[in-house]
Order: C-alpha cells, then structure tokens, then sequence
C-alpha cells in the first residue's frame, strides 16, 4: 500500500506538537522508535507548542515553512506527523512541501504491513489499509477531471476517484466475509477447546514489553522476537505444562500501544476474540519503563474497549535485569493473592514464580463459584490494586 522508493530507508521528518502547554516526552521517544521500526531514517524532529491544531495544515505557517525548510536541507522522502491529520491536512500538506506526508495512524498501519506473515494477519492488515485509505484517494487524483464527452471520449460517467471507492469498497466487504469465515473457524475451535475443558492464558501488554519472549521461555517455542516495536503481529497458540494443573493453552498476542488507530481494532477483532476468551491474562509490563504505569493504563483501556477488562489478570513484570538491586520475587494483595509477578525472561529467572502464579490463581477459578449469569470460563475477578496501594505481603526483595 506505500511505496518504498528506497530500499536501505526513507530519509522522514518527524514532527510532534504539545497542547496546551504540556509536554510529553514518553511520546516523543515512542514517536521515534516507530518510525525506526517502519524502516525510516530520522533526520530531523520539529517540535512546535499549540493551543489546538489549525484546519488547513495542522500547524501554524510559520511552522509549516520551518519543516518545508528541513525537508529541502535533508531531501527528506516523508514527513510523519505524531498526531492524526484529516485527508484535507495530508493533501494541504503535501502539496506544500511536495512530498509524501503520513500520520501516526498511517505509520502503525505500514508498521503492521511489513509484520503481517500469516493469511489472517494479511487480510487484517489490508482491511485496516483500505478504510484508512478511502478517505484519502483524494490525494492521488487531484489533477483529473471528470471525463468529458465526445468521439471515443465518452466513459462510464464517473470520475476514476469514484470509480476507485466503487473499488475500494467491494473489496472491503470481499476481505469481511473472509474475516468472517476466519472468525467462526476460530469460535468453533474455542468451543472445542471449551469441551475439552482446556484452559487459554493470554499474554497481553504494551508493544516491546517481552510478551514473545516470556513465552519462548515458557513454552520452547521459537516465535520471532526482538527489541523493537510490533516485532509480533501474529497470535500463536501452545501448549504450557503446569505442576499439579492440567496443561493450558498459552497464547501471545499484539503489543497494544496508546492511540491505536480503531480501524486496527475493527480489523484485528477476529485475533483479539483470543484475549476475550481467555481464562487469565498474563499482563506483561517493562519494569524498567519509566512511564509503566500509563503503558499499564493503556493496555486496561484497550482491554475494556475490547471487553476483557473482566477477566482475571496478574501483571508480569518483566526485565528486571535491567533494574539495579531487583530480584524475581511476588507480590500479594490483602487477601493473600499473587497479583504481581517479578521476572527476567531474557534470563531466565522467576518463571517459576510466574508457573506458580498461575497455578495458584487456576485453582482460586476452580475453587470460586461463577457469578449467575457469568460465562463459563469467567469467575468473580477481583479489583486490580494499582501500584500506589501498599503490599501486603512480599516474597524475597521488594523494590
């Protein structure tokens, strides 16, 4: 869907603009690793302050002329904004610095397109490429006009901006009804997997927070893994052996971010349906992040639009081995229950702590009666404490 005319990277301007005088440095940085990881080069950031973005160009026009200025110094090849920009602000955009410009939704969505390895995923991602992309064929046919009439000029009757949505818009219902047939396939393996009575415990979290990782260690699998954002796309499903337990499923899932473009979670509902059928989710947070309490509020948020703010969870923290004097240890809660879980899965250190948590909190499920009118896998999950809230009991060091 986006062109790459170079194949060792684009030279991209990043741009980032703070309202009403707050500033958001975690963002900024995160801005930054996505660009890196949709394949850019970063050779400039332009920062600006404002009460609210203007209609035609986002930025003010002195602004506009300090980035056309960057992108005449460095040749730059795109210009990526970290905020969402309406079709009229791209094309105004573009038009001014004549050359490619892109939104933060756009980024996360060429992002997914070079992560997507699987038939579902591929699908998932066209469909969030083409709703984004309908509201901005404008862009790409600005110099035509509607066909005029004459010997051998005489057409359809229709503009080819409207003859391309006409397009647009059969493929969108074509790759629905292929979505559709992808998601009752995956309902009737869950019922399956409901008869046979086998439990699904679902890693979730923010992007690059260790989630493949962790489940590498815990499973032996191979699943691709590395220090960058998105590194997964694609759930995938294994078996995890527990002492004293029967056996559960295990599945790792895609990092969620903040600002996640809805069309993505309209178009991945098939893959999230794995996280809102789980049985427990394992949230996996950076313990090193500075800002892991706003990463731990984006994902609860993103599991409440999805539904699954309900289902019993246990944060994983995660890359202690990066943190000084920290060990794998556990924290309780006042009643006496595992609600956090210290760990190192680059080292290998504190996943049995982490197989006990989740042994302990299967047997808790097993033990409480569910709730009347309460899905089968679902029990009463008890309030999440936040991280201000003091610890009742703690295993080895506490930090």
């Amino acid at each position: 869907m986006f062109d790459r005319p170079r194949s060792q990277g684009e030279r991209v301007i990043l741009v980032h603009v703070d309202f009403n005088g707050v500033s958001q440095e975690e963002e900024l940085e995160e801005f930054h690793l996505l660009a890196v990881s949709a394949g850019g080069i970063p050779v400039a950031t332009i920062r600006g302050r404002r009460r609210a973005p203007t209609p035609k160009l986002f930025v003010g026009s002195g602004k506009a002329q300090e980035i056309l200025a960057q992108v005449q110094e460095h040749q730059a090849d795109l210009v990526i904004f970290n905020h969402a920009l309406t079709p009229a602000q791209e094309r105004n955009l573009e038009q001014l610095l004549q050359c490619r410009v892109l939104d933060r939704a756009g980024l996360i969505l060429d992002i997914f397109s070079q992560r997507a390895h699987t038939f579902e995923g591929k699908l998932q991602v066209e469909l969030a490429q083409l709703r984004h992309l309908s509201t901005r064929l404008v862009r790409g046919w600005t110099h035509l006009e509607r066909q005029k009439g004459g010997i051998g000029l005489r057409g359809p009757g229709e503009t080819q901006l409207e003859s391309d949505r006409r397009l647009i818009r059969h493929r969108i219902k074509h790759l629905n009804k292929r979505l559709e047939k992808v998601r009752s396939q995956r309902d009737g393996r869950r019922k399956s997997r409901r008869k046979a009575d086998l439990r699904t415990v679902s890693l979730v979290g923010y992007t690059n927070a260790g989630k493949s990782t962790l489940f590498n260690r815990m499973t032996g699998a191979s699943v691709y893994s590395a220090d960058k954002l998105f590194a997964t796309l694609d759930p995938t499903l294994r078996r995890l052996d527990l002492p004293d337990v029967d056996p559960v499923l295990l599945v790792d899932t895609v990092g969620f971010i903040r600002h996640l473009p809805h069309s993505l979670i309209a178009a991945f509902r098939a893959t999230l349906e794995e996280t809102q059928g789980a049985h427990l989710l394992l949230h996996v947070v950076d313990a090193h992040d500075d800002n892991r309490r706003e990463c731990i509020s984006q994902v609860n948020d993103v599991l409440k639009e999805i539904g699954a703010d309900a289902i019993p969870q246990i944060e994983v923290y995660n890359k202690i081995d990066l943190m000084d004097d920290t060990e794998p240890h556990l924290d309780y809660d006042d009643k006496g229950r595992i609600k956090r879980v210290w760990l190192s899965a680059a080292r290998n250190e504190g996943l049995d702590l982490l197989r006990r948590a989740v042994v302990a909190r299967i047997r808790d499920e097993d033990a409480a009666p569910p709730e009347a009118g309460a899905p089968p896998h679902a029990t009463t999950a008890p309030r999440r404490p936040t991280l201000d809230e003091p610890v009742a009991k703690t295993e080895s060091v506490d930090c």
